[in-house]
């Protein structure tokens, strides 16, 4: 459980990124808020970049109007209905989910990522699951759902593939977000798990790239992007002058003068962002797949070259429903390294956090399991 503490926070920057998080034994469980809700027990909920931020403290102020405290982190889940039923819970607390009628613009026209109306409606504020007190979470033994947030779980798929659903969500979202027909050439910055879901996703795409370089930091991440899709794979070091064969740019320094029609940020920060802006090509798109946080970064080649930059939260109904089809075709379920009980939840996490260094991808909890 995660609770609102400005001098927790602080510390988890400075000391311990375990400062605003501990395990409560004694709370009750979430109760349904109305109809149309269901009790959910965790199989398996998996361990996000996003979650790593929160309880380190580095996640942007932007979301304190739209969380609400104490919250249980996971919105990562399958998870077993009461009946028996095995289901991925999709997180957004959209309008559907809040009762809210009639629904926002951006619920109404299918953008439910881009609900309005996250902090009102029968909920406390939340953007999802895992950030919401009425919901719980998946780092848990029990949770609650809505109905519009439930899909159910093909016999055929293991538990470890249905947990890689949401994130690979995530990443057939954002290969939407970049030109559209993109025939041309493609960057994928970062290979950690929304770096290799992103290269899948982009590979698979109904209009994939004609060239898809990766640039991954550690062996087995290099092995794994090559095996998803990426045709050329290098340290993140290498990836302008890889790109500046690849396209025929010339080389300003360490900018290109042409470059990549599309940039898919996978990590988020400050340094990744900057090589995007110099690998781009002029006219091109930059998508921010990595959860950012405040950052500084020059934005003159985004001015000069005349590039789009663009986010890719979430994702829509449509999205989810594919990831279903992404997970199972490149059997993304391998993905899965590690899992935890609650109770090791130190571990966990620090497993997480050094996942690439590790040889892993992604770490999950397993709440009532035996280990």
């Amino acid at each position: 459980m995660v609770e609102r503490s400005v001098a927790r926070f602080a510390a988890a920057r400075v000391s311990s990124r375990l400062a605003p998080l501990r395990l409560d034994t004694a709370r009750d469980e979430p109760k349904q808020p109305g109809p149309g809700w269901q009790r959910v027990r965790p199989v398996l909920a998996g361990i996000c970049g996003s979650d790593l931020a929160t309880v380190d403290g580095r996640s942007s102020r932007w979301f304190e109007p739209i969380v609400s405290f104490p919250f249980v982190p996971g919105h990562e889940v399958v998870g077993l209905l009461d009946d028996g039923r095995r289901v991925v819970v999709e997180p957004v607390l959209k309008c559907a989910t809040r009762a809210v009628t009639p629904a926002c613009g951006m619920c109404a026209a299918g953008r439910t990522n881009l609900c309005e109306r996250i902090a009102f409606g029968d909920l406390e504020p939340g953007l999802q699951t895992g950030y919401c007190t009425d919901t719980g979470g998946g780092w848990s033994e029990a949770m609650v759902a809505h109905d519009s947030q439930l899909h159910p779980v093909p016999d055929a798929m293991t538990d470890e593939a249905a947990v890689m659903v949401e994130p690979a969500a995530c990443a057939v979202h954002a290969a939407r977000q970049g030109p559209s027909g993109a025939t041309g050439t493609a960057a994928v910055i970062g290979a950690g798990t929304l770096g290799l879901l992103t290269v899948a996703a982009l590979r698979r795409s109904a209009a994939p790239p004609r060239l898809l370089v990766a640039a991954a930091k550690h062996p087995h991440q290099r092995h794994l992007v090559a095996e998803l899709g990426a045709d050329e794979v290098c340290a993140p070091g290498e990836l302008e002058r890889v790109l500046r064969r690849a396209t025929r740019s010339l080389a300003a320094g360490r900018q290109l003068t042409g470059g990549v029609a599309a940039v898919f940020d996978c990590v988020g920060s400050a340094a990744s962002l900057a090589q995007a802006l110099r690998v781009a090509a002029p006219g091109g798109t930059i998508v921010l797949v990595g959860m950012p946080g405040p950052t500084l970064v020059d934005l003159t080649p985004l001015w000069q070259r005349e590039v789009t930059l663009r986010g890719a939260y979430a994702y829509e109904r449509a999205d989810f429903e594919a990831a279903f089809g992404l997970v199972a075709e490149a059997d993304l379920g391998r993905l899965v390294s590690a899992r935890y009980p609650l109770e090791r939840y130190r571990h966990a996490l620090d497993h997480a956090a050094a996942a690439g260094r590790r040889a892993s991808v992604k770490v999950a909890f397993a709440p009532g399991k035996d280990h």
